[in-house]
């Protein structure tokens, strides 16, 4: 298996972030050898800055370049999944941005396509990476915390009506939902990476903030599976934004920073509950290593977990728990009737979760 792998970016909004934060700090790692999009000022603009010679407008043309090892889609959420079952039947390994798809039918068929494929895909939950939450990570897994007696989420953004002047944003037929789907979807996988997955959901989601289709506020009240309560709250309508997890448990009080889009860098505010348990906190953290933030941490494990066989860091099982919990948000917003977990096919929004 060949150690550095040449990558295809498609779709040079956030994958010129991907290029920029995941690919170029990692250059011994990955070559970006291929850009792909339909924009033919950005194609250019993208391939000058970074020295990227071949470019093309079309998709077909990177399924078919036998040099090239991983796909990474980042177009608009509407196209991701014939975007990913192409690559996979390519042979192709590929990275994904999120949402991953548009309904959990979807996700379950890539799970399935993923069962026979050569390659395999990695969803972006970059948030995940940084000092701040991979520390409370680690003192969670080693059993410090304790028991988990409830956690806040909050994602409170702001979104003009300039942002969605971009055709595709605020429709349900591209950007397959709102806030739920494109915004604090990061917040809601760093609650559940941390505190483990849900059991019951009762949600609600409205659009009070700009004349979009799709929703820009929710707010839920959820069950764990462990027991413990968490509330969720989201909207694009802030003037100040905030990225917020606080998570009480037995032992330890954990707070993220406040950086809307970096809230697992440090500082965090990692309380103990007595002194015992800070000595037992310093001794298990006396060998931290910093964690590069975001995109370079998640493209350094992928790419040693594609040499090594291992699992990768963020899987399509990761992504049916994010699609599962905004599966749930709209079921329960549109029956006002809590939704129990897990979420299957007998979802009456199995199949989609636009509004009836």
């Amino acid at each position: 298996m060949s150690y550095r792998k040449k990558v295809a970016v498609v779709g040079l909004g956030i994958g010129r972030s991907h290029i920029v934060e995941g690919y170029v700090p990692n250059a011994e790692e990955f070559e970006v050898a291929v850009l792909c999009d339909l924009n033919l000022e950005r194609l250019a603009t993208v391939g000058e800055e970074f020295g990227i010679a071949h470019r093309t407008t079309e998709f077909r043309e990177v399924l078919n370049m036998p040099e090239i090892d991983i796909i990474d889609i980042c177009t608009p959420p509407g196209s991701h999944f014939e975007m990913i079952m192409r690559a996979l039947a390519a042979g192709k390994d590929a990275v994904c941005e999120k949402p991953l798809v548009g309904s959990l039918a979807d996700i379950d068929a890539v799970i399935e396509a993923e069962k026979s494929a050569r390659g395999r895909l990695m969803p972006i939950f970059q948030y995940r990476y940084g000092d701040g939450i991979q520390k409370a990570k680690r003192i969670i897994d080693a059993g410090i915390a304790g028991k988990p007696y409830v956690a806040t989420s909050e994602t409170h953004w702001i979104r003009t009506p300039e942002y969605y002047a971009v055709p595709w944003r605020g429709k349900w037929a591209t950007e397959l939902g709102g806030v739920l789907m494109t915004h604090s979807i990061h917040l809601h996988d760093m609650l559940t990476y941390l505190m483990g997955p849900i059991a019951g959901l009762f949600g609600r989601v409205a659009t009070r903030v700009n004349d979009i289709e799709v929703e820009d506020c929710a707010s839920a009240s959820l069950l764990m599976a462990n027991g413990a309560l968490a509330t969720i709250s989201a909207t694009l309508g802030s003037p100040e934004e905030i990225s917020r997890l606080r998570l009480c448990f037995e032992n330890v009080l954990f707070e993220s920073n406040h950086e809307a889009y970096s809230p697992g860098r440090d500082p965090w505010k990692i309380i103990p509950a007595t002194p015992e348990i800070g000595e037992r906190i310093d001794e298990l953290l006396v060998d931290w290593t910093p964690i590069p933030v975001r995109f370079q941490t998640q493209m350094k494990l992928f790419h040693e977990a594609l040499v090594s066989g291992d699992p990768l860091p963020v899987t399509t099982t990761d992504a049916r728990r994010a699609l599962e919990l905004v599966t749930a948000f709209y079921q329960s917003s549109e029956t006002r009737t809590e939704v129990r977990f897990p979420v299957g096919p007998e979802s009456p929004k199995y199949k989609s979760w636009r509004p009836a």
